[in-house]
């Protein structure tokens, strides 16, 4: 099987094609990616879903099994699978099998809205709404309790703390880049914990005017694939420095070209053209080899909330300045507080 970048004839927009051994689009597998076309979802998650079907289908041809004939045993046989492989040995990570899973469950979930498989294989199930009637929380006469959809095929995951860059390690990244843009980028990734597919869309004129130290993020349809995630907009406040720095860049390095994208190709590549996944991923890849520091865009998230919740602000701010539409979120994921914290915490009320 392959797996082939194409463009919808219709719509003219990008489309992956899971190709089958005929070197046709297999059908159930087109029908929903193009399902998620006009959603509209990002193209990284496209071009992901379609990656771990072309695997979900491979291991049904291999076992000889009808994707419509599957059944739950079916299914946890293919998560021991992703996790071990052919091997008595973890070849994949928990939370990357509950990706993979994940995507079988919608894929199953949006055929069964179609009619074309039956109603037993939506692979989930409602959790209730915990309580009874003796005990009531003050609020449940204001807001209702849902059930929720929960895998049935699941692996627990480990929380891990991926780490937070120090304020030194900042220091040597931004000495270490090359370039005024390379250092904007560092300072502004530190600063706001943007994601990177915003940091990539930003356009000159989402810069504050007028001495105002902003910075606006816009959901757009970019050429170079940067996507505002769950059009999250937001205005975020950035030191006087950050500001110098953008103009700096601007006057210093930005090319002769019609100012649109702020982070654009100024010497590799073709020129003017705006930075892409690949370039900036690369760009730290290239720091990580000069400093030594292992980096990578999420990295710069996780210390920009961390150092936020250490400095004492609350998690609402917090949440609406990472673009979460959720607090449980904020804290879940990035509220990384070290024992050292803790201990500064305890001497305080001390």
């Amino acid at each position: 099987m392959l797996l082939q970048k194409g463009t919808d004839p219709k719509t003219e927009k990008p489309i992956w094609l899971v190709l089958g051994n005929d070197c046709l689009p297999v059908e159930p597998i087109q029908q929903y990616l193009n399902h998620l076309v006009n959603l509209e979802r990002s193209p990284n998650t496209i071009e992901s879903y379609a990656r771990w079907l072309k695997v979900y289908w491979e291991y049904l041809q291999r076992n000889k099994l009808d994707w419509r004939d599957v059944n739950i045993e079916d299914l946890s046989g293919y998560l021991r699978w992703l996790r071990i492989g052919d091997s008595n040995e973890a070849v994949r990570s928990e939370k990357t099998v509950n990706h993979a899973m994940t995507i079988v469950n919608v894929f199953y979930e949006f055929h069964t809205h179609r009619g074309n498989v039956g109603k037993d294989k939506k692979f989930t199930r409602y959790n209730l709404p915990i309580g009874t009637p003796r005990f009531k929380s003050f609020l449940s006469g204001i807001a209702k309790s849902k059930p929720t959809q929960k895998s049935l095929l699941k692996l627990k995951e480990p929380r891990k703390f991926p780490g937070c860059l120090t304020q030194q390690q900042i220091k040597a990244l931004i000495k270490a880049c090359n370039t005024q843009r390379d250092k904007l980028i560092i300072k502004i990734l530190y600063e706001t914990g943007m994601r990177k597919g915003e940091l990539l869309g930003l356009r000159i004129e989402d810069f504050g005017d007028c001495g105002e130290n902003e910075i606006a993020i816009v959901a757009r349809n970019n050429r170079n694939g940067a996507r505002v995630k769950n059009s999250a907009e937001r205005v975020l406040n950035v030191s006087k420095e950050v500001m110098q720095s953008y103009e700096d860049y601007l006057i210093d390095e930005y090319p002769d070209i019609e100012p649109d994208f702020v982070f654009v190709n100024i010497w590799g590549g073709e020129v003017g053209e705006p930075m892409n996944y690949r370039s900036l991923n690369h760009m730290l890849k290239q720091l990580q080899k000069k400093t030594g520091i292992y980096v990578y865009p999420h990295l710069f998230r996780h210390t920009h909330a961390t150092e936020l919740i250490r400095a004492g602000v609350d998690s609402y701010h917090v949440s609406k300045r990472l673009g979460h539409s959720s607090i449980s979120t904020t804290l879940n994921e990035y509220g990384h507080l070290t024992k050292e914290d803790l201990r500064v915490v305890i001497n305080e009320e001390e």
